[in-house]
């Protein structure tokens, strides 16, 4: 009778306890990466589209400071703020004029 080899099959042949135990280990190191880089990216993309303030920076005209000519934090202008309010009607024609000369005066707020 004729006896078959399995080539890999059987006892004596393929991969042994350690084998087991290094493809394991191998197997979470490659997942742990991968998650690893789908964190980073995520958190990549998410600080990418945070929106971009109105004003010179946005732009591309850089001021002094990282902010822009108004320091840190970028946003709109009081003059800005004025108009949108003057835009919605929360104020009339005559505030706004009175308003914006004041914030355009030395004397304004925050003129010296």
């Amino acid at each position: 009778m004729r006896h078959w080899h399995f080539h890999g099959y059987g006892p004596g042949h393929g991969i042994g306890g350690w084998g087991i135990a290094v493809m394991v280990i191998g197997s979470l190191l490659v997942l742990a990466l991968l998650v690893l880089v789908v964190v980073a990216l995520l958190r990549y993309l998410s600080r990418s589209r945070q929106p971009v303030p109105p004003g010179p920076a946005a732009a591309g005209v850089a001021g002094p400071g990282p902010g822009g000519p108004r320091g840190w934090a970028q946003g709109p202008t009081p003059e800005q703020v004025l108009a949108e309010r003057f835009a919605r009607g929360e104020i009339d024609a005559e505030e706004y004029r009175h308003r914006l000369e004041t914030l355009r005066s030395a004397d304004g707020p925050g003129g010296g």
